[in-house]
């Protein structure tokens, strides 16, 4: 007689029509959440609320009615507050309801999208082939999903070096091959630099380039500073353009960029975290990103302004072989199969860094597919108007100024008097931020702009309306009114950023 196979594992559930009763309920209460984001902005975790998220040494566990209250009460409460329509802090996206689905079913598959034949390569594909025709690049572009912009940049900077270095250097090393340069405005993103540092080439290999007046890089001093390095003896081997600065979201000439590195032949790479899905935005933002198209790498992220959840972003490169020939090596264990599991070429591990790789691609297929493109266009137009309206009630505000014109989707505005001191008025505007957040009434961040220190709203939350820009910034006027009336002026020059 055959032995029945045993099939209870003890991490399983003991009893599988139990864990599908705690399962409904922990979704309800995901989904509560979600349809009632407004009534969860961020809250504080104290000490008590640290103290119960404490392990120890976890040797026994404590079941799954004990989890599920945790789930609720522990974690759930605890979040960085961004799904909540008032959030305007940093650039973070907001999640989406068909987000839930899509997790649930990524996490039930288990799929390692590293490679071999299965459904989620495919739908990975997809996505890159739909990143590829948005943003108009040829058909022999690949694509590759990452956890965000920063893996996504050192993935193309990467192709850039082994373009410019050539293949021996993935062997040999960078030593004792010619110096390279990189050039991006001034205000570019940190995680250019961090590429660049672990790419091998040093910080030191960029070169910022100050901007005109209207934003966006100087194409003249870009010019004069490249001829520079090549007197030096360096090799220009890449140029970054910006769609969409961290602090003002300003541009810069993609077009004129593409002109300048055809010429010198020089690898143009598109910094556009956020920025450039104003590519589906109606006209005058979406004019902001033309030219992307002739980038020879573009990273962004999809998990800020096109609202899926985190972690998820991509990147694009151009030349499929320039990608490949970055990245690429099979060992014996990965040698190529021409059927079964083992096949489905080309396998994603050889086109970035992991070799195991999460199903991130279905919950943007499946807002694509839930929504089309449409509807995320008119989102990001949307928030972009929201953005020129807080500008707009911000001048119409007794007290308050606007400091940097709205351009895309980023308000900068201070509420400090004039006329005082740079201390007390970082100290100022860093008081109402953090007054705002306590009070769970929204979340600005802040930034610097001509040596102060002064609110930054980034909207990029699609549940956001108009009465919440109406709402928040009287209520910076309010709590700017109070401090004014209060004790507490003359701590202020203390809280600087």
């Amino acid at each position: 007689m055959e032995s029945q196979p045993e099939t209870c594992s003890p991490l399983d559930p003991v009893d599988w029509e139990q864990f599908r009763l705690q399962a409904h309920a922990l979704l309800d209460r995901c989904l509560d959440r979600l349809a009632h984001a407004r009534d969860f902005p961020w809250r504080p975790v104290t000490a008590e609320d640290r103290m119960a998220l404490e392990l120890g040494e976890a040797v026994e566990g404590q079941g799954m009615d004990r989890l599920v209250t945790d789930l609720v009460e522990r974690i759930m409460p605890f979040a960085t507050g961004n799904t909540h329509p008032r959030f305007f802090g940093w650039v973070h996206g907001t999640g989406l309801a068909v987000g839930v689905l899509s997790e649930m079913v990524a996490a039930t598959m288990n799929s390692n999208c590293g490679g071999r034949d299965h459904g989620a390569v495919y739908v990975e594909r997809e996505v890159i082939n739909w990143c590829r025709r948005c943003f108009g690049l040829p058909e022999q572009t690949s694509g590759i999903l990452v956890a965000g912009t920063s893996q996504a940049t050192v993935i193309a900077l990467a192709c850039a070096r082994q373009r410019a270095l050539g293949a021996g250097s993935r062997a040999e090393g960078i030593q004792g091959l010619p110096r390279l340069t990189a050039y991006a405005m001034v205000g570019v993103h940190n995680a250019l630099i961090k590429a660049l540092e672990l790419l091998g080439l040093g910080g030191a290999a960029l070169r910022t380039i100050p901007c005109r007046s209207n934003g966006g890089m100087d194409l003249d001093a870009l010019s004069r500073q490249v001829a520079e390095d090549r007197l030096s003896g360096l090799r220009p081997f890449c140029v970054i353009g910006t769609a969409g600065s961290v602090d003002l979201g300003l541009f810069d000439d993609l077009s004129g960029l593409a002109d300048f590195c055809a010429q010198e032949r020089i690898w143009l790479h598109v910094d556009g975290a956020f920025g450039a899905w104003a590519r589906l935005a109606d006209a005058p933002w979406r004019d902001r990103v033309c030219g992307i198209e002739r980038a020879d790498s573009l990273a962004l992220d999809f998990h800020k302004w096109m609202y899926v959840q985190y972690d998820c972003g991509v990147v694009l490169i151009r030349e499929e072989a320039d990608h490949r020939a970055a990245f690429a090596a099979r060992p014996a264990y990965l040698a190529q199969q021409s059927q079964g599991v083992g096949s489905g070429e080309p396998w994603y591990c050889d086109y970035g860094i992991d070799l195991s790789r999460g199903f991130r691609a279905l919950k943007v297929w499946s807002a694509l597919r839930a929504h089309g493109s449409q509807a995320f266009g008119e989102a990001i137009s949307r928030n972009c108007r929201l953005a020129m309206r807080m500008a707009e009630r911000v001048t119409a505000t007794a007290g308050l100024r606007l400091v940097a014109p709205v351009t895309l989707n980023i308000c900068c505005f201070s509420a400090a008097p004039e006329g005082w001191d740079a201390a007390h008025q970082d100290g100022f505007n860093t008081r109402i931020v953090q007054q705002l957040q306590l009070s769970g009434e929204g979340v600005f961040s802040t930034t610097r702009i001509a040596g102060l220190t002064v609110l930054r709203a980034a909207i990029v939350n699609h549940r956001t309306c108009e009465a919440d820009i109406d709402g928040l910034i009287a209520a910076v006027a309010a709590e700017s009114e109070r401090l004014l009336s209060s004790d507490a002026l003359p701590k202020l020059g203390q809280l600087r950023s």
